[in-house]
């Protein structure tokens, strides 16, 4: 029995993101407040209500919004009314986890409700599109850096071995060998500091964008599509990658001093970075019209600074977040093998593997709008809107009496299964038909 609360507790260590060790929260901006142990909602060390709003934001502003132009285009202007229902619905299943952990104190991790509802096989079944998300993510971080950086600097090539080797290419091994010494580390908290900086880095990407249109003579003259139903999956897909930050939100309400305010913090947040993806779409869109590249910042001229700034912005936080994406996938490898686990040869060893092997999906994959379609239809639609909806129908027992809630929830999930079923259709055909 021991042996098992080992095992579940060292689990929910590798789930927690950002992987940030107790006594360095506090110095990161996690600011925690001595809670009162008086009050029921509030124990030990907990998280202000404005610190969890700022790490929440941390977690749903990622590079999503560079492919939100991208996604209008595909779709047309009216997709853009599909943003607001993904959005929406994410809400809702967000506020569904918040209901799951309420039913249980000894929920701590997304897996947990997984296991409280449906047992061994739901932590399972969790875990597995947890873990898959991640990999998927962290090898678009690379597809990402390769893609712009050839963006910069186009005319760089190499010849190895008689091989001859692309800009793109060149970029995507350069980078991997840079971020590989932070995949070695045991204590991210230093790449905490710069990983934590995503709000901040969506906001200068976003004004520097636009700078770029209104000043430096892009201009926002594109009329677009209105509607275009062949693009409506990829579109729906992409926007469903942008609210994939539910399986950090059960670590976001066992942190919060005060956890009854939880669903105030997913409002701010979920209005805050909706708006954001929604200007960055209209922006883009009316700036570069069809003609928008998978992610947006591909379309800048390079010789002008706003543009640079973007640019550069991009660049930084993939290489930051990379390894703290990946160390939950090697702390859960590195259990396999309980005999090697603790030596850091292995350690390094996990490490190294795990990243040549998304350096080898990035070279074989290059196609960021594609891949990130895919993640969000497959993974994001069931890990952020079906599965809330179907743990928390069989923990709270509602599925047993038709009501208001159940037809909403109903509704949730048939959206859900619609993106999971056409968008990951979608992606697939695209991804193999420009292999």
């Amino acid at each position: 029995m021991h042996a098992m609360e080992g095992d579940r507790q060292e689990e929910a260590v590798s789930l927690t993101v950002p992987l940030i060790p107790e006594e360095k929260r506090q110095k990161l901006g996690f600011a925690e407040e001595k809670g009162d142990e008086s009050d029921p909602d509030t124990s030990g060390y907990s998280t202000s209500f404005f610190m969890t709003c700022f790490n929440g934001l941390n977690a749903l502003s990622g590079v999503g919004i560079l492919s939100t132009p991208y996604a209008v285009a595909s779709g047309g202007w009216l997709s853009l009314i599909l943003l607001f229902i993904i959005a929406i619905s994410a809400f809702y299943s967000g506020l569904l986890i918040k209901k799951c952990m309420e039913a249980d104190s000894n929920i701590r991790t997304y897996p947990d409700i997984g296991e409280r509802a449906f047992g061994s096989k739901g932590r399972l079944v969790i875990s597995i599109f947890m873990y898959t998300e991640l990999y998927l993510v962290a090898t678009g971080f690379l597809i990402l850096e390769g893609d712009n950086l050839q963006n910069l600097f186009p005319n760089v090539e190499l010849e190895m071995a008689g091989f001859h080797i692309g800009a793109r290419q060149t970029f995507v091994v350069i980078v991997a060998l840079i971020i590989l010494p932070t995949v070695w580390l045991d204590n991210l908290s230093i790449l905490s500091y710069v990983s934590a900086s995503g709000v901040l880095a969506s906001a200068i990407i976003l004004c520097s964008i636009f700078w770029a249109g209104a000043f430096d003579g892009i201009g926002f003259q594109k009329k677009g599509t209105l509607l275009n139903w062949d693009g409506i999956p990829t579109a729906v897909s992409l926007y469903a990658f942008c609210y994939c930050a539910h399986p950090v939100f059960p670590t976001l309400y066992t942190s919060m001093k005060k956890k009854h305010q939880f669903s105030n913090v997913l409002l701010i947040c979920f209005i805050s970075c909706t708006f954001s993806y929604a200007s960055m779409a209209v922006i883009g869109y009316s700036m570069f019209g069809s003609a928008v590249e998978s992610q947006v910042s591909l379309n800048l001229p390079t010789t002008k600074l706003s543009s640079r700034m973007a640019i550069y912005t991009t660049l930084v936080n993939p290489i930051s977040k990379y390894a703290l994406m990946v160390t939950p996938i090697v702390n859960v490898t590195k259990n396999w093998f309980p005999w090697y686990c603790n030596k850091k040869p292995f350690n390094i060893f996990i490490s190294t593997a795990l990243l040549m092997s998304t350096v080898i999906v990035a070279l074989a994959v290059p196609l960021f709008g594609y891949l990130m379609s895919l993640v969000g239809a497959f993974l994001s639609a069931t890990a952020s809107i079906i599965l809330p909806c179907l743990c928390y129908l069989k923990i709270s027992g509602t599925y047993r009496r038709l009501g208001c809630e159940v037809v909403v929830i109903g509704g949730i999930l048939v959206l859900g299964v619609a993106v999971v079923i056409f968008g990951t259709y979608t992606s697939l055909l695209q991804i193999v038909g420009h292999l």
